[in-house]
């Protein structure tokens, strides 16, 4: 599953249940921490000390791991659609080690804070979902399990490059790969023919298709003031870098030249009433979905499903393009969200635990499972096709629209890096962005405040920084 904010595609707004911690877990060591190396997620980079990955296990040296022919049980909280299914295939072929799913709620970031607090209170899960970008403030919290020591390197080949070093920090990989988000522009292409709009292939085009599409009574599009994730999307296509390493410190560059391009874009289109600014993934977005109010969204693969589930009676109206382009005949492309398997440090049973997780993401029935459901791009490299992405194709008219997604993947600038707290940057985003749609303030003034406040955030973890 490619983003939190995204429930099951027949329920948009409804959260997840409540769930207790599951059994109890191992608990973390409480000795001093060692200091881990976090370098570049996209490539091997100049690292940076980072506080707070101690030692696994308790007691100095405590036995871990299963006994020959003994039954366990791994708990596993996780907020993808569908996902249970796969989980049942695990458990019917593992009689010895079942994994008991608790479904999350993603709603605001709900499924972290319950993580955090459950590793705070020392009764993590075995296993959670954990986007790509969050997987940086669970170390901070020394929440996860270095997975080096139980065969990781032995995989690495089976998944792709880039998403693979999404949680390699040093020598250190913290996460296995489930799926990717590569962007693409959504459209009613019935819409766009009957007012005869073309498709925008660069953002000066999108402005004057909006335009078109306002003299017509509807809308291109909404600017959603709370997904941080999917304005961070815009900004890693214009070229922007947020967050790189230099020694053992972070450099943080949130106000850079690129995201300033982008703010002023939509700061631009909402002021001029071209976008609305309602949320998007909500109901009254939905609505606007089903009766046409709005003609396009820019979104990421997983889309698809929430589209089929979400607007039923526009099956065959939609076809997926590329997104546009800065400048005319670029590929720049993007990328929002990205999910791992992380295994907690708590766990009693780590290698059984990596076991299921590489698994799941890697064993063709899962992957059919997992893509059925709507979890986003698969990771593996192998085990599906274009055409198993492609269960939606009617809805799409036909179209084969998993080769632009394909494209765009293969387009993704892979040297974006991410930063330590990106949840609270998101949320701090969101705050921002609501409060300037409210009072009129500029967006620029919201990257200088993001900017000032991430600096702080970071240097109140005890991590060397700079602005960039």
């Amino acid at each position: 599953m490619s983003d939190p904010g995204r429930t099951s595609p027949s329920s948009p707004s409804s959260p997840g249940p409540g769930q207790d911690p599951g059994p109890a877990v191992h608990r973390p060591s409480r000795a001093p921490a060692r200091r881990a190396v976090l370098g570049g997620a996209a490539a091997a980079a100049a690292g940076l000390a980072l506080a707070g990955c101690g030692d696994s296990g308790e007691g100095g040296g405590e036995p871990r791991g299963r006994r020959k022919g003994q039954k366990i049980t791994l708990t596993f909280w996780s907020w993808v659609p569908g996902i249970d299914k796969p989980v049942a295939l695990w458990n019917k072929s593992h009689p010895e080690v079942q994994v008991k799913l608790e479904k999350v709620s993603a709603v605001g970031g709900a499924q972290y804070a319950k993580m955090h607090a459950a590793i705070k209170a020392g009764n993590p899960p075995d296993l959670g979902q954990i986007e790509y970008p969050v997987v940086p403030s669970f170390l901070l919290d020394n929440g996860l399990l270095d997975l080096t020591e139980f065969g990781a390197a032995d995989v690495k080949g089976k998944f792709e490059g880039w998403q693979w070093q999404q949680s390699v920090f040093g020598k250190s990989v913290f996460a296995v790969p489930q799926a990717s988000g590569p962007m693409g522009l959504f459209v009613r292409q019935d819409l766009f023919d009957r007012w005869d709009i073309g498709t925008p292939e660069t953002w000066d085009a999108y402005e004057a298709a909006a335009k078109a599409l306002r003299r017509k009574g509807a809308w291109i599009e909404t600017f959603s003031a709370t997904n941080g994730n999917r304005f961070a999307g815009f900004a890693w296509q214009a070229g922007a870098r947020w967050f790189r390493t230099e020694g053992e410190t972070w450099v943080v560059s949130i106000d850079d030249a690129p995201t300033r391009k982008v703010a002023d874009y939509w700061e631009s289109l909402v002021k001029r009433k071209l976008v609305k600014t309602i949320p998007d993934r909500q109901n009254a977005w939905y609505k606007d979905i089903q009766t046409g109010a709005i003609a396009a969204w820019a979104g990421a693969s997983w889309g698809d499903a929430l589209l089929v589930g979400n607007a039923p009676k526009t099956a065959g109206k939609w076809r997926v393009a590329p997104l546009p382009q800065w400048r005319k005949g670029g590929n720049a492309a993007a990328n929002w969200g990205g999910s791992t398997t992380s295994v907690f440090r708590g766990t009693k049973y780590p290698q059984d635990a990596v076991d299921f997780a590489v698994w799941l993401n890697t064993d063709p029935a899962s992957i059919k499972l997992l893509i059925d459901g709507g979890y986003g791009w698969p990771s593996a490299v192998s085990g599906w096709s274009n055409a198993d992405l492609e269960g939606q194709r009617d809805f799409f008219g036909g179209q084969e629209y998993s080769t632009v997604f394909r494209a765009a993947g293969k387009a993704v600038d892979t040297s974006w890096q991410w930063g330590p707290a990106m949840d609270t940057l998101y949320q701090r985003l969101g705050d921002a962005f609501t409060e300037a749609l409210g009072d009129g303030g500029s967006f620029r003034s919201v990257l200088t405040t993001v900017q000032r406040q991430t600096v702080q955030d970071l240097k109140a973890k005890g991590l060397k920084v700079e602005t960039g």
